[in-house]
């Protein structure tokens, strides 16, 4: 079954409204709460952009059926990619012990002190503020929020994917 608003570049627009929707709607819940976002939140929304971003170029672009498929595994693998963070990020929050117990660098510095590889280890290893959960909607932390949003997008993708236009 096919929806026929979701034909085409609407679609793809509506994919990057959303991507883009959670990043605002990020930085809504980190201006009304006064938070500080990790180095893995700052992560999921780099991914989130670029999700978005890659949506956009899909709806400007208007692909057929192969460049649909292009364009849905360049979604699916950054959909991925968000995954795996927030899966990281829920196993930090989970084994807080496991990580350091104060705050570590902060995004910035780790990129102005460290070549890009090791900055990316370290992003990735997470922080001790990374294990503190601030905020919650409906009983779940921002990335377990964030894992189902990237799995959403991941699966919209597929859709559009394999959308037959009529």
């Amino acid at each position: 079954m096919t929806i026929k608003f979701l034909q085409g570049r609407t679609g793809y627009v509506l994919g990057f409204i959303a991507s883009f929707g959670l990043v605002a709607f990020a930085l809504y819940i980190q201006q009304k709460h006064n938070l500080e976002p990790c180095p893995l939140c700052i992560s999921q929304r780099i991914v989130y952009m670029v999700l978005g971003v890659l949506f956009l170029l899909a709806a400007l672009h208007n692909p057929k059926a192969a460049g649909r498929k292009v364009y849905g595994l360049l979604h699916v693998a950054a959909a991925v990619t968000g995954v795996v963070i927030a899966a990281r990020h829920m196993w930090i929050q989970a084994n807080p012990d496991k990580v350091m117990a104060e705050c570590g660098a902060g995004f910035d510095y780790l990129f102005e002190s460290f070549p890009m590889k090791k900055a990316m280890e370290l992003v990735f290893k997470g922080t001790g503020e990374c294990s503190a959960i601030d905020w919650t909607l409906f009983g779940l932390t921002i990335p377990q929020l964030s894992l189902i949003a990237f799995s959403a997008l991941g699966l919209y993708a597929v859709y559009l994917a394999f959308l037959k236009k009529n």
